[in-house]
């Protein structure tokens, strides 16, 4: 403890206990905070107030004795204080690097959304906190036909991106080889399944869309099924399909299928954020979420995926459990 910082507090207990004024008070709240910002710890503060009252005038021995007590539990306080100040620099170090990987995390997600005659696509993802372990990629091949993945990584958090990272430099490579969608999630799970851990899988839905014949073949890793909306009918389907999520069993085989769609039909590729959320007491139902689209089925893809989020989001008054992404692909 300096001399100045002695000389202040002896003035300020000095004028206090010949006038007790407010400001005074004030002012040693204001030295308080000052003291904190420097690290000053609770015993230096516990002997200076004791040097302080010798300064002042004669001191009873009993109470210049009961400041050694003080002194030795003002420690506990200190090595406590410092250890928070610690865990806080630890904490800010920690958000920083967060804050890095949320940005980084953002670079891997698309900016744009491809653009094909006679197809309106829509996309909404929301991270429940500040990093995502949902994944979407899309991947124009060529001027009739394009890619498109949704995943959900297990996990939040640095894990999950750096999981991610690797989704999208693995969807990448293999993109230039233009993959069956069952071959692409069998060479993906391999790549997944040895390099992630034991704990950790991977739920997927990776198809691709021809925009000449308006066909979209597909395979599915155990993610959460879509829905899919023929207008001739008015009528909602779930889309059909299962596999091992990637990650869980090397070797896995995922089967494919193929949807026409007709001018009017749309699909809704989807992560478990989206159906499974709790309204009051009870979760939503699949019946529940295809009544709120048959009132969207108007509305172009990206507005039907905006109201849709709004209006679920309004359900559970304002919570949101687990990160959100859903894709429309509709046939104009």
């Amino acid at each position: 403890m300096s001399q100045e910082n002695e000389d202040i507090y002896t003035r300020i207990v000095r004028d206090y206990l010949k006038g007790k004024r407010e400001d005074q008070l004030y002012l040693a709240q204001q030295l308080g905070k000052w003291l904190l910002s420097r690290n000053i710890s609770p015993e230096e503060v516990t002997d200076m107030h004791a040097n302080v009252l010798e300064h002042l005038g004669d001191v009873p021995e009993f109470i210049q004795d009961s400041f050694q007590i003080l002194t030795e539990i003002m420690i506990e306080y200190g090595n406590a204080y410092r250890s928070f100040d610690s865990w806080r620099s630890r904490h800010q170090q920690l958000q920083a690097e967060i804050a890095i990987a949320t940005a980084m995390q953002q670079t891997l997600l698309p900016e744009t959304l491809p653009q094909y005659p006679n197809v309106d696509i829509g996309m909404i993802s929301i991270p429940a906190k500040e990093m995502s372990g949902d994944f979407y990629h899309f991947l124009c091949e060529s001027k009739s036909e394009f890619t498109v993945a949704i995943a959900d990584i297990t996990g939040k958090g640095i894990p999950a991106a750096m999981c991610m990272s690797m989704l999208r430099y693995a969807m990448d490579s293999l993109g230039e080889m233009k993959l069956a969608p069952g071959n692409m999630l069998r060479h993906l799970n391999s790549v997944v399944e040895r390099n992630i851990d034991p704990c950790m899988f991977v739920t997927m839905q990776f198809g691709r869309y021809n925009t000449a014949q308006h066909v979209f073949r597909y395979a599915t890793a155990g993610q959460e099924p879509g829905f899919l909306y023929r207008a001739r009918e008015n009528r909602f389907f779930d889309l059909e399909g299962c596999g091992t999520a990637l990650g869980i069993a090397a070797g896995s085989e995922y089967e494919e299928r193929e949807i026409y769609l007709e001018p009017g039909d749309f699909l809704i590729l989807l992560t478990d954020g989206v159906t499974e959320r709790k309204i009051g007491r009870y979760y939503i139902q699949r019946e529940e979420l295809v009544s709120l689209l048959e009132e969207e089925t108007s509305a172009s893809a990206q507005e039907m995926a905006n109201h849709l989020y709004r209006r679920l989001l309004l359900l559970s008054q304002f919570e949101l459990p687990d990160d959100y992404t859903m894709i429309v692909l509709r046939r104009t």
